[in-house]
């Protein structure tokens, strides 16, 4: 038959006939047409279209379309049948019709240019927001003097942070940089030099810090700058004071998803024009943007261990010697510890927070661009616009600020004034249950008060219809993206089982909002075990509190699974095959899903940055002994914020499962492209892997201890001062002394800052070691992938430790959380100073690091530990190539 030579460029259509042998009525061979394009250099295209005519009977049917694939730079092909059969009793003759049209890259620059400009204008509208919130009047001068210290004290504690975090990430570039550049080059990395890829992946890296610093640092900034505006507006007014605190929130989902997308989009862009098309590929560009994941995950880790750190010895040792030693209120003028517990809100739950998101956010795009690359360079027919899927998680990003920006707009809640019967349930405190009426404050100057907390609206009601009009609107906009980016002519059924794969995560992150509300709200079965426990001391209210937290791991654990499982299979039903038609679609299926349950993040973000703003909102209102009316409504806030926090941590631990199963997968995919064959199976009977699967797990008991046991040696020291202030100045309890808040501060800083270097140094050397070592045991013993197998094995059960311990510790520390609140609130319970309450005290002080320390950094170190064996598994693999000095070596 005739092969046909086309320029790229060009325009041009040839027809040619097939001539095929055969007798009438008797079955016609296959046809298989091959197509070779010449765009600067010959390349020879893969058989893409093998239309089988061996139909029995042919008579005279006609096939009206036919669409072929295309190949990535060269341009779309298509071809028809556009004759009937004509047959004698000898031949068949078949017309088809071939035309070369624009290059397949070119659309791709409009979605980019979508995602840069939307990131630039909600950048642009964080802006806008922050000029709102500031604009807002700071309030009276006893709200400044509170206000002003924690702003300093987290301030300080930040700036300290992350200049030690600098001083640990200028050491690990520098490593970085010189294990690429000593490593030999394999067949599969760019066609640039070794020194150039060595430099891209460690830039990539010190932006990634520098954007999770930075992202920390919006989220302290703003809430420093609300917590007093939103006390001065609860003076005049409910709405006003929620208003600004969800605002405020807003800011910093915006500004962090912002960040995150914007510098994945630019770096990926600057690299795709720089680099000339011939010499790289998008995918082996995201393959080097991969050390920006890396950068925000080692930043995030020290952000998050120190800030969790902080926040949870100051918290132990104010409420240790506080409410149970002095019997003082939480957040009592008179405690030392005062202002260091309320400093630490912000640097652990909104800078550390706000980094942790950050980096879930950027290493789910990432590994889902990683995973569409290899999905496009594997198609056969291969997919049109290939670009298009890379794409994908950055619009559907875009798409979600989008949602967020109207759902803030729906929480709204009816003012003071507006109020009607307290006969309306929507002013329950506790809703559904039984101990509802037991539920007003204790405080009998809360009789005295104009309104009652329990007729206020309920701002989780407020809150939640906000999250489902953001949910409604991401979803609709990620179904026409979609059809907009994943459809295909050649696999039709693609973009809508992808999208429900994207319904599938979001489904998924509803079920870990509910699970989590199930385990750790006063008005379900496990807290009011917790409770009931209390009746008979701490060690009972221990006992039962570590059974709920076990209990907790099932739920999430069955959601998770059947997440994974059914988008994996429905990925896979795309049709979207390989050149042997193996279908290759499920694990973008699993990618997209995680796509979908991330969609909603800066709306999450919003929410969890919103509680800490109204906890220090609250103790600015004691603070400055506020009237009682005022202290209700931050009160009301700061009892929701405890709830949106506690939901963002069940949310971000859903996601970073899904995300390391990603990142999982994006590194076997890695490994299988660099050593040229299958690598998917990680056989745990081999005792090497077994063995680095045992050092995983153990890494996250050891890390879990390390940080426990930094929190207990922090905290100690707070208990020594606070205890030393109170003997050698007892004018502080008669209101007749200043303590001095500002020596706890520094001490807390100093030992937390301290105490975050050893475990995650430790989470950093032990999956680079045992890649290494394996990789020695394997070029000794004749196996020159061991090393990656080894590292998959010790990543595999890392991972699912990780998941479970921080289950555990999350809805334990949760669940212990609010049986404390409830003994406070309830009457019947016996109110604070209880034997109850105290009991209840010592299990939600067990519980502080749990779910503020130990938890939040365990999912933390879960995305880590994938981000550096993606980054540097190439490095565990003994093969053959040239090195920075052009010799050919083996690596």
């Amino acid at each position: 038959m005739e092969a046909v030579t086309l320029e790229a460029s060009t325009k041009y259509s040839k027809s040619l006939v097939v001539q095929v042998l055969g007798e009438l009525g008797n079955p016609v061979p296959n046809v298989t047409v091959y197509f070779y394009a010449t765009p600067k250099s010959n390349y020879k295209m893969k058989p893409y279209f093998s239309p089988s005519i061996a139909k029995s009977g042919i008579d005279g049917r006609v096939f009206t379309s036919l669409t072929a694939g295309n190949t990535p730079g060269v341009g779309s092909i298509s071809a028809s049948l556009n004759s009937k059969l004509k047959y004698t009793n000898d031949t068949t003759a078949v017309s088809f019709s071939y035309t070369v049209t624009a290059p397949v890259y070119g659309e791709a620059w409009g979605q980019i240019s979508f995602v840069i400009v939307s990131c630039l204008l909600s950048m642009v509208g964080a802006f806008f927001i922050a000029v709102y919130v500031m604009r807002k009047n700071r309030g009276t001068s006893a709200m400044i003097a509170v206000a002003d210290p924690i702003k300093e004290g987290a301030s300080g504690f930040l700036k300290t942070q992350y200049l030690a975090i600098g001083g640990i990430t200028i050491p690990v570039a520098f490593l970085l940089f010189g294990l690429y550049l000593l490593r030999s080059k394999s067949s599969t990395d760019p066609d640039i030099h070794i020194a150039a890829i060595a430099a891209i992946v460690t830039i990539s890296f010190l932006i990634g810090v520098l954007f999770s610093g930075l992202s920390g640092f919006v989220g302290m900034f703003v809430s420093v700058n609300a917590n007093s505006r939103v006390t001065n507006a609860a003076t005049r007014s409910y709405r006003e004071a929620l208003n600004i605190a969800m605002r405020s929130g807003a800011f910093v989902g915006f500004l962090v998803v912002s960040l995150s997308v914007l510098g994945v989009i630019v770096l990926f862009s600057i690299l795709y024009l720089a680099i000339p098309k011939e010499m790289i590929t998008p995918t082996q560009i995201v393959g080097m943007i991969v050390g920006f994941s890396f950068g925000c995950s080692l930043s995030a880790l020290f952000a998050q261990l120190g800030g969790g750190i902080f926040t949870k010895a100051a918290d132990v040792g104010a409420d240790l010697v506080g409410k149970v030693e002095q019997n003082i209120p939480e957040d009592d003028i008179r405690n030392p510890a005062v202002i260091a517990d309320l400093v630490g809100d912000n640097v652990g739950d909104c800078a550390g927070r706000g980094s942790d998101l950050f980096e879930s956010i950027s290493a789910e795009n990432i590994g889902v661009m990683i995973l569409a690359g290899t999905l496009t360079s594997n198609a056969f027919p291969q997919i049109s616009t290939p670009l298009s899927y890379i794409i994908f998680p950055l619009v559907v990003h875009v798409c979600g600020m989008i949602g967020t920006w109207v759902g803030m707009f729906f929480v709204r809640v009816r003012d003071v004034t507006e109020m009607g019967s307290a006969g309306d349930d929507s002013y329950s405190l506790i809703r559904n249950t039984e101990l509802s009426e037991t539920t007003l404050m204790e405080n009998e100057e809360n009789e005295e008060s104009s309104i009652r907390q329990e007729f206020l609206d309920d701002p989780m009601k407020a809150l939640n219809r906000g999250f489902y009009v953001s949910v409604l609107v991401t979803t609709c906009l990620f179904v026409v993206c979609s059809y907009w980016l994943l459809r295909s002519d050649v696999y039709p059924n693609a973009w809508w089982k992808f999208m429900l794969c994207g319904l599938i995560g979001v489904l998924t992150s509803f079920a870990f909002v509910f699970i989590t509300i199930y385990y750790t709200d006063f008005n379900w079965r496990p807290v009011k075990e917790i409770i009931e426990s209390s009746k008979s001391g701490p060690a009972t209210n221990i006992i039962s509190g570590i059974a709920v937290g076990l209990e907790s791991t099932g739920a999430p654990v069955f959601v998770i699974c059947v997440a994974i499982l059914s988008s994996y299979y429905l990925g896979k039903s795309s049709g979207i095959t390989d050149e042997n038609g193996l279908p290759i679609g499920g694990l973008f299926g699993t990618a997209v899903a995680t796509i979908g349950m991330l969609s909603s993040s800066s709306y999450i973000l919003a929410m969890d940055t919103l509680g800490p703003i109204v906890d220090n909102a609250g103790g600015i209102a004691e603070m400055s002994q506020l009237p009682a009316n005022v202290r209700m409504i931050t009160d009301r806030l700061d009892a929701v914020g405890n709830t949106t926090k506690a939901l963002t941590k069940g949310y971000a631990i859903g996601s970073a499962a899904l995300a390391a199963f990603l990142l999982f997968s994006a590194f076997l995919d890695t490994v299988e492209a660099y050593i040229g064959t299958s690598f998917k199976v990680v056989n745990l009977a081999v005792p090497e892997v077994f063995v680095g699967g045992l050092i995983g797990a153990c890494l996250v008991f050891v890390f879990s201890s390390l940080t426990m046991r930094a929190v207990g040696t922090t905290a100690q020291t707070v208990i020594e001062e606070v205890r030393k202030q109170f003997q050698e100045m007892p004018g502080i309890l008669e209101f007749r002394e200043k303590p001095n808040y500002e020596r706890c501060v520094a001490i807390v800083t100093r030992a937390s800052l301290i105490q975050m270097i050893f475990p995650g140094l430790l989470s950093v050397l032990v999956p680079v070691l045992v890649g290494f070592i394996f990789k020695g045991v394997g070029a000794a013993v004749g196996q020159p992938n061991l090393g990656a197998e080894v590292s998959a094995g010790f990543l595999m059960v890392a991972t699912i430790t990780c998941i479970l311990m921080a289950l555990f510790f999350n809805n334990a520390g949760g669940a212990w959380d609010n049986a404390k609140k409830l003994t406070e609130m309830d009457k019947v319970l016996g109110g604070k100073g209880s034997a109850i309450h105290k009991a209840a005290v010592i299990g939600d002080t067990i519980g502080d690091p749990f779910k503020d320390t130990t938890g939040p950094s365990i999912h933390v170190l879960c995305k880590l530990l994938a981000t550096i064996t993606l980054v540097v598994g190439p490095l565990y693999l003994n093969y053959t190539g040239t090195n920075l000095f052009n010799t050919t070596t083996t690596a």
